[in-house]
């Protein structure tokens, strides 16, 4: 630069005067594009910031079967937006290849959807919603214009009503309200309703109210549910998602692929399944009786159907069903994940289904474990198969040191450890005192524990107590030797913990949880 110029800019700077070329720092980078997605860099995400005020960036791994899932679905989501000229893009960034923006952005599993708006790179909001075009682009919609329609009409309200198939109105006297802004902050994620507003009379009228009221319109059921606005209290936010959530439910809900998520989100915890075979007859008839039992727990116990004839068969294995079984009831609180088992003897009546939620939920009925059969040659390798039925008389043996895997057959980290504990199975199989064994833990539940990923190790020294120790460290033949040689202590020099792959969502059509660590 010509140094006579300078005290030209400097006098500029000083009276406030914009100066372009040096407001907007370096010149502006071609972003390249992949499918209507932008690929940044940290050489490139400030700009991308500063050009694009609503910016949605996924942190990818390209080895990643998440990401990979998902990227269709993400370029669909961009399109969808560009299409409506939208003022939000979509970006995303491969996080191996850009690990200082993996640490700035706290990102440890893939894949990580973070939103920038207004070029705040401190506190972006993570997207923790469904991986779907649709989801993705109406979340962005709700964050770059209004997430509820302002309705002044009877006519607006009615072609609202029409469009879906649940729409949430708020009637509010005074839309100044801070009861608005809740109302209005609650839409924003809700994204499998459709939010309308008012404070005209008129509509208040027409839908006999008279005092602000939130009413959740639905094409099933019994049409329509109010939730007064409380005069003293105001709009409480958890009050009014926890009703929305319940009564947006249809009484009985057929699980799938399309119903799953939106059956965990309900956040009811106890779930009733009706396993039948919609194939046949006598099955179908008994889902009048299921749903006229099922008004009378709404809100506490969340109803489905499972037919045994569809691709259901994870749900099956998920119970220790057969599809012979059906008709037949369980029931599954998801927090504790304890089943109960329906007795039968009776036919499966409105009656009789109420009488089983009613035993469960008063404590009446225990809880059952599944458990695979003892193998007869179970302990006739030097890895030892457990299973419900003997783990405890194997784990908790005095005079043994018992150190245990806990797999699942779809775990990949699973597969590759399996050589290094077959070795070490082979290593100790002539010491009497240890026993290195397996259990496949989505087979088989334990009372003493809940296994929540894979691989899980654990080791149970000889003596008394029942002392469990958690193993954490490299899954390699010489650490685990050096901690059982060390009766259960990890050498100071160990490695850190290694991943784990987490316990699936309970009944969802995956086989593997949504997201891979780092």
């Amino acid at each position: 630069m010509d140094t006579q110029c300078l005290p030209v800019l400097l006098l500029l700077l000083l009276l406030g005067a914009s100066v372009p070329h040096l407001s907007r720092g370096l010149p502006e980078e071609d972003i390249p594009k992949e499918d209507g997605v932008l690929v940044l860099s940290h050489h490139t995400l400030s700009v991308a910031l500063r050009e694009h005020p609503a910016l949605l960036v996924e942190f990818y791994a390209p080895w990643c079967g998440h990401c990979q899932a998902l990227a269709p679905e993400y370029s669909r989501a961009a399109a969808l937006l560009a299409a409506e000229s939208a003022p939000a893009t979509l970006a995303k960034v491969d996080g191996p290849a850009e690990p200082e923006l993996t640490k700035e952005f706290g990102v440890t599993e893939y894949p990580t959807l973070k939103f920038f708006h207004d070029g705040n790179r401190t506190h972006p909001e993570e997207y923790t919603g469904p991986r779907e075009a649709e989801s993705m682009a109406e979340w962005l919609r709700r964050r770059v214009g209004p997430s509820a329609t302002l309705l002044e009409d009877a006519e607006g309200a009615q072609a609202l009503r029409d469009a879906r198939d649940v729409v949430v109105i708020g009637f509010f006297q005074d839309l100044q309200d801070d009861d608005v802004s809740t109302f209005l902050a609650l839409a924003r994620d809700a994204l499998d309703m459709t939010f309308g507003l008012t404070d005209q009379p008129k509509l208040f009228e027409t839908f006999g109210l008279t005092k602000d009221t939130v009413v959740l319109f639905k094409k099933f059921d019994e049409g329509r549910a109010d939730f007064p606005v409380d005069e003293e209290l105001g709009l409480d936010v958890g009050d009014l998602s926890r009703f929305l959530v319940t009564h947006s439910m249809r009484l009985v809900t057929e699980f799938n692929r399309q119903t799953s998520p939106k059956i965990f989100a309900a956040r009811i915890l106890n779930h009733l399944l009706l396993f039948v075979n919609q194939t046949l007859a006598p099955h179908r008839e008994l889902l009048a009786g299921f749903g006229e039992a099922a008004a009378g727990f709404r809100g506490q116990v969340l109803f489905v159907v499972v037919d045994v004839s569809a691709d259901n068969d994870h749900v099956l294995q998920y119970f220790g069903l057969q599809a012979e079984a059906a008709p037949t009831l369980r029931l599954v609180n998801v927090e504790t994940t304890k089943k109960y088992s329906w007795a039968g003897g009776e036919p499966i009546t409105s009656a009789s289904v109420a009488a089983f939620c009613h035993a469960v939920l008063h404590g009446e009925i225990k809880p059952y474990l599944l458990s695979q059969e003892i193998p007869p040659d179970w302990d006739q390798r030097p890895v030892k198969t457990l299973v419900g039925k003997n783990f405890e008389q194997v784990a908790f043996d005095e005079t043994k040191n018992v150190f245990v895997k806990f797999y699942a057959p779809w775990c990949s980290h699973c597969r590759e450890m399996a050589p290094a504990w077959e070795a070490l199975a082979e290593k100790y199989k002539d010491r009497e005192d240890v026993v290195i064994a397996e259990l496949d833990a989505t087979a088989n539940e334990l009372e003493a524990f809940t296994v929540h990923g894979f691989p899980t190790l654990k080791f149970f020294p000889a003596g008394p107590g029942q002392k469990v120790i958690e193993y954490t460290s490299a899954r390699d033949l010489e650490t685990f030797s050096k901690f059982l040689d060390r009766g259960g202590e990890l050498p100071e020099e160990a490695p850190t913990e290694e991943p784990t792959a987490p316990l699936p969502e309970l009944l969802t059509n995956s086989t593997m949880g949504s997201k891979e660590e780092l």
